[in-house]
């Protein structure tokens, strides 16, 4: 068993206007039942991540589209400039939006470039949050860890720990995870019938054994090293970014 410890910079507040927010990891409620939409694998979706919603303004006639293809699907209505709009969803090039139209509440896809928020850097900044998001999902889906999770994403891949154990200090919480797979084992011994001397094979008993075991240490419920063992060899240790935090 090899210990493998490698620590992620963890990121500085990024400002994003009109709202200050923190990321939001927790899984959906196993009774909460999702669109077709929301099974797109490439949109995130923002009030699973951010605890308030992100605001923007239309600095231009702002095309609402059903698609994140955008022209290429149905034209749903038109923002017009300086209206409010709340961010829904978003991919890597088109955000999906939230406001009023001419006949009422609109929701559709628009592209960012018709839109202002306080923070210059908007588009960077929420696409480093899409492309972390995008990284963990995958990670999830694998049913695998990395350094720089949070202990919630850990949760929603490898589900809930064997072993826990937390330590409250003056610096915040810290601890670890103890996840372990174990295996029955089925055990056998031979034998051999005085009669016709044909030898058998027959159950003797049956053990539980350990055949994996992943301990995940972390710090303010950030993933800062992970422990494996397995019979097959060590796994490999993935690194992300530390959950995004925008603020004012």
């Amino acid at each position: 068993m090899k210990h493998y410890t490698k620590l992620c910079p963890y990121l500085t507040a990024i400002t994003l206007g009109f709202a200050s927010v923190t990321p939001i990891v927790e899984a959906f409620p196993v009774n909460e039942k999702k669109s077709l939409l929301d099974s797109d694998p490439d949109v995130i979706y923002l009030n699973q991540y951010v605890a308030k919603p992100i605001q923007f303004i239309a600095i231009d006639h702002a095309n609402a589209y059903s698609s994140k293809k955008g022209k290429s699907s149905r034209k749903l209505a038109i923002f017009k400039p300086g209206a409010q709009l709340e961010l829904v969803a978003m991919t890597a090039n088109a955000y999906r939006v939230s406001g009023k139209g001419k006949h009422g509440k609109i929701t559709g896809w628009v592209s960012p470039k018709t839109l202002a928020n306080k923070d210059p850097k908007f588009v960077e900044n929420l696409k480093l949050l899409y492309d972390r998001q995008m990284i963990v999902k995958e990670l999830i889906a694998k049913r695998e860890v990395a350094i720089g999770m949070s202990i919630d994403e850990v949760s929603q891949s490898l589900g809930e720990p064997t072993k826990k154990t937390s330590k409250v200090t003056k610096d915040g919480v810290t601890g670890h995870w103890e996840f372990i797979t174990y295996e029955e084992q089925k055990h056998y011994n031979y034998y051999t019938d005085p009669n016709s001397g044909q030898t058998f094979k027959r159950l003797s008993h049956v053990t539980t054994e350990e055949t994996s075991n992943i301990t995940v240490e972390y710090v303010s419920k950030i993933v800062t090293a992970i422990t494996t063992m397995e019979d097959n060899g060590q796994g490999q240790i993935h690194i992300v970014t530390p959950p995004i935090i925008f603020g004012f």
